[in-house]
């Protein structure tokens, strides 16, 4: 393998970096608030629909799901926001929605004598909550780029991605601690005193003026990302897959510890994430996806054959290793296909396909899974995660880097 093309500059050292970091970790702690309102109604709302106020199962999956419908429409408009206006003004307004979606969300359970309006006012509040996740993630990415150079991209995209995953983990079983104890309303209380904090915290910051130039049409810049976004949505079947039906999947084979199989998978995630982040600048995006990829296709392989829980984990390790650099490594490629001042489109955009994908997994590895059973939602991943593994491969053959 040949070194990149692109102009990398020399590893800093190490108080360099330490600095680097914590100033990284500033920027994407705002990602953390968005994912952690997020996290905090994402196990309690189902039962709440479902059995507290007799709605059907099909109707309570929808009303989680509008969330994403929100984030995927918004993408482009909160990529547009960063590059004309700047990304802390789209973090602002970011942190603004998730203030406005705790407030609908503690009203939708103080008038549920109200039933109509109650449900009515929770949808508004998961629509804002979308809207608000699409803004104040890329404009926390792009305000990290922003403040740290260009030469960090990377680094801020997998930060990004760990306080994404880590607020999630966080947040969805302390939801459920407050709901039991005090009612949905403690979280809607919750969701407006840590986004209202953060929202002033992000008033505070300095901003970084947003580069002045000519703006692509959304169609260019989903014309020069589409592959790249293609790739990042097939690779990330193998983490949907897990995620939505391991549980499903150990109990057909009458195992337990499937919680012990998605904390190998988490483990290895965030091990990975931090240990070898500095790979992509060293060697290029599109080599470390490629390995990546790899990986992901031998542990959802392993999955797909397993039989036995410890197999299983083990898999499940392996999956999240190769796909904790995923998004990061192909990302770093994607935004050098725009302008600098069209990145926060092209972030927004990129972003977006995985948003379809962790909508569209769901149904389509269910209707897999109706056919041929719940190992086959593996074989399914694999094969997405091999077609990630070849739009990859394309893309880098195509000049980004050499591959021999």
């Amino acid at each position: 393998m040949n070194a990149p093309t692109s102009n990398f500059t020399a590893p800093p050292t190490s108080s360099s970096q330490v600095a680097t970091t914590l100033r990284i970790i500033s920027y994407t702690s705002f990602t953390f608030i968005v994912y952690l309102s997020i996290g905090l109604p994402l196990a309690v709302l189902p039962p709440y629909v479902h059995l507290g106020m007799g709605y059907s199962a099909v109707f309570a999956g929808m009303v989680i799901g509008i969330q994403y419908i929100a984030t995927f429409i918004s993408r482009p408009w909160a990529g547009r926001i960063s590059d004309r206006d700047g990304a802390k003004v789209a973090v602002l307004w970011g942190m603004g929605m998730c203030v406005a979606s705790g407030a609908l969300l503690l009203g939708a359970d103080l008038l549920r004598t109200m039933p109509l309006v109650s449900i009515t006012t929770l949808i508004a509040s998961r629509l804002a909550l979308g809207v608000g996740e699409s803004l104040g993630s890329t404009g926390s990415t792009l305000w990290g780029i922003s403040a740290v150079g260009q030469e960090h991209t990377a680094r801020v995209i997998g930060f990004n991605g760990i306080s994404t995953y880590g607020a999630i983990a966080l947040g969805a079983p302390l939801g459920v601690i407050l709901e039991g104890r005090w009612g949905l309303q403690s979280i809607g209380v919750l969701t407006i005193a840590i986004c209202a904090a953060s929202l002033m915290l992000a008033a505070f910051k300095q901003s970084i003026p947003a580069v002045l130039g000519e703006a692509l049409s959304f169609k260019s810049v989903l014309k020069r990302v589409a592959a790249h976004g293609t790739a990042l949505a097939l690779g990330g079947v193998g983490y949907s897959v897990l995620a939505t039906f391991v549980t499903l999947f150990y109990t057909s084979r009458h195992w337990n510890g499937a919680a012990l199989c998605l904390t190998c998978f988490g483990i290895a995630y965030v091990f990975v994430r931090i240990l070898f982040i500095h790979s992509i600048p060293r060697f290029g995006g599109f080599p470390v996806a490629i390995v990546s990829l790899a990986v992901e296709s031998l542990g959802t392989l392993i999955l797909w054959l397993s039989h036995s829980p410890w197999v299983a984990s083990v898999a499940a390790a392996l999956t999240g290793f190769g796909f904790s650099l995923v998004f990061p490594a192909i990302g770093v490629e994607a935004v050098q296909q725009v302008p600098e001042q069209n990145r926060g489109t092209a972030l927004g955009v990129y972003t977006g396909f995985s948003d379809v994908s962790f909508f569209l997994v769901g149904p389509a590895a269910g209707a897999v899974i109706s056919v041929f059973g719940y190992a086959s939602a593996f074989l399914f991943a694999l094969i997405c995660v091999i077609a990630a593994l070849g739009i990859v491969l394309v893309l880098a053959r195509r000049g980004t880097i050499r591959l021999s």
